[in-house]
This record gives C-alpha cells, structure tokens and sequence, in this order.
C-alpha cells in the first residue's frame, strides 16, 4: 500500500476477471439488477474504493463513476438490503444460512440516486423501496455483525465479481480491492479520524431527518472500526497496491477529482 499525495499516478496492470456464461450472467441479473443510464461495457477500468464506515466512499464513488461515464455499484447498500431483509422475515441475525437463501431468492435492484434519496443509490427489494428503510439507526447497527457471516459474503461477493466482471465500474467497500476485485486496475483506500468520520454520520443522518448525537456515532464508528478490522472472514483492510487518500481536509470534489485523475492517468 502507498500513503501519497492524491495526484501522484497509480498504475497497475489487469489480471483479469471471473468467467461465466451468458445464462449464468442472465441468471444472476435476474437477482441483482443496476438500473439507470447504460454503460459502454467495452474493455474498461474496474475502479476498487476502500474505507471504514463514514470515510465518504459512496459518495466519492457515485461522483467518479458519473465522471467517467462508469456504472457504480454500491456494495454497502447490498448489504443494508440484505439485514433489512432478514429483520422483515424474522431471521436470526446469526443464521448466516438462512440470511444467504433469503437473500439468493430475493430480486435485489439498485438505481440512480435523485432528490428524493438524498442523491443516495435507490434500493429496491422484490419491486419495494427500501432506500430509507436501509438507512435506519436500526439497521446501521446491525449491517456490520451481518457481514462478518461467511454465508452471506459469499452470495453477495459472487453477485458483485458478476456485475463487475465486464469492467466500466466503480464499486466502494471494505473488501473491494482485496477479495471481490483483486484485479482492479484502481484500488484506492480512503479515510480520516474516527472524529471527521463521525461528524460526516451525524451530518449524513440529519439530512436523512434522523437526529443522532455526536458522542454516540463516534462510539460507534470505533466500535464498527474495531469489528470490520478484525472479522475473520475478509477484514478491513488496505490492498497492498491501494494508494490511500487522507480525506480529513479535503471536500468531496477534491477527494473525487484526484481520484478520476488516477483513473485516466491508468
């Protein structure tokens, strides 16, 4: 991994992506769909961004991604639709199995973001919104153990390397770079104090009509720091070639013009 400037070049060669046949893709769309503007999906860049909770990577990735004209996935929300399945089908949060049937059987949709999602990625789950329900303290707290459940990952990762596998993608995450796109030609690390993290959160959460007092969000996010960091199963963690960017005093724009500048300089 390389602590530099956001300017200096990052380039990395593509080892290439999974296979699977035009059904398989099919199949699998069926499942998980992105909807919104189509992308050339020509040979292209497959763009990994990594970070802990409220280091700003959905908003930086939906930001690059409209830049260069690439398709972004939100793999957080996948996993935010995924508890808030379990929650509405009374599943056991420790029932990894039952969690990873539920969620193979579900038609998982993500779009574009507009003023009414607070320019978030919109979720649908089997033809329902659920793009705030996703966003609840509720969920929040629970989206972090649910992902530490092997089962699951395994479902939702596959889903990810599919819609990923044609390149023309940004994906942000906490394993991007180092499990589902190993081979991205642009890995990239973002983060900032546990204290810049957590006035982002209860700023994000305002904005989202949920009053949340800073003292507990910073707890939190230390908490959650402290889970992902340490799971078994594909911890948080900076890929070797990432270029990791220290976002405490740069605004969003900076943060995404040096990543895009990363992008076409690749």
């Amino acid at each position: 991994m390389k602590t530099t400037r956001p300017d200096r070049n990052l380039h990395q060669s593509d080892q290439g992506a999974d296979k699977g046949t035009e059904g398989e893709r099919d199949e699998m769309n069926k499942r998980l769909s992105v909807s919104g503007k189509a992308a050339d999906f020509r040979t292209g860049l497959k763009v990994a961004i990594d970070g802990p909770a409220g280091a700003g990577k959905s908003t930086v990735a939906q930001i690059v991604a409209n830049r260069l004209g690439y398709l972004y996935i939100d793999t957080g929300a996948m996993y935010r639709a995924a508890t808030w399945l379990a929650l509405q089908k009374g599943i056991s949060l420790n029932d990894g199995d039952a969690i990873a049937r539920a969620v193979s059987e579900a038609k998982i949709r993500l779009a574009p973001g507009d003023e009414g999602s607070g320019n978030r990625v919109r979720v649908f789950v089997d033809g329902q919104e659920v793009t705030k329900e996703i966003r609840t303290r509720e969920v929040t707290e629970l989206v972090s153990p649910l992902s530490t459940l092997s089962a699951v990952r395994r479902v939702l990762v596959a889903r990810q390397k599919e819609l990923a596998r044609e390149g023309r993608v940004v994906l942000d995450g906490r394993d991007i770079g180092t499990v589902v796109l190993p081979e991205a030609q642009i890995k990239i690390f973002l983060t900032a104090t546990p204290e810049v993290r957590a006035r982002r959160r209860v700023k994000d959460l305002s904005q989202l009509g949920q009053q949340a007092d800073y003292e507990t969000v910073l707890k939190e996010i230390n908490e959650r720091d402290e889970r992902d960091s340490n799971r078994s199963d594909s911890p948080l963690r900076p890929a070797d070639d990432a270029v990791m960017i220290i976002t405490d005093n740069m605004t969003i724009d900076e943060v995404a013009d040096a990543i895009a500048r990363l992008c076409k300089q690749d």
